[in-house]
């Protein structure tokens, strides 16, 4: 059975990653072009991976389902805070830790109250819209695939951006 919101939900998340993937890779080749280094890649396919298997499973599983409001609306917020990380990062936002010799530590916007505003936003999304198609099993499995993932990352990151600003 068709549900027009389910599949305008899907269709809206999956062009948002999408457009972000394109937006990523242009900031990338921009920062590297300017002197920037890529660090830790190594993990980097794992994280491609598992977002992708997040969002293929959630079209296979969530289409026909009803949306509930709440946990919509819940996503909708996490969306306003993706666009002020995305407005306050500019063209330093990369799905990548890519680090620019010299450039100071962002401390504004959401990087006031958070380290890694974009990572608490994602760790949102990952159990928040599967729970609005009902997917409570399917939002645990994919939160605690993100969790591994997310401390491998923001372990790496934390020390290169230490070591950049030493």
């Amino acid at each position: 059975m068709m549900s027009w919101p389910s599949i305008a939900l899907l269709v809206f998340v999956t062009l948002q990653r999408l457009a972000e993937l394109a937006y990523s890779r242009h900031n990338t080749t921009a920062l590297l072009a300017r002197g920037a280094k890529e660090h830790a890649p190594e993990h980097y396919p794992f994280m491609v991976a598992m977002h992708s298997a997040w969002l293929i499973g959630l079209w296979l599983f969530a289409v026909g389902r009803p949306v509930d409001p709440i946990w919509f609306l819940l996503f909708m917020a996490l969306q306003g805070v993706r666009l002020w990380v995305l407005a306050t990062l500019k063209d330093r936002w990369t799905t990548r830790i890519i680090v620019l010799p010299g450039a100071a530590l962002v401390t504004k916007g959401p990087y006031r109250f958070l380290s890694h505003p974009n990572y608490a936003v994602v760790s949102g999304e990952i159990a928040v819209l599967p729970l609005a198609f009902g997917l409570p099993l399917y939002a645990l499995i994919f939160s605690v695939l993100n969790g591994i993932i997310l401390a491998i990352r923001i372990r790496a990151e934390n020390a290169c951006l230490k070591q950049s600003a030493a």
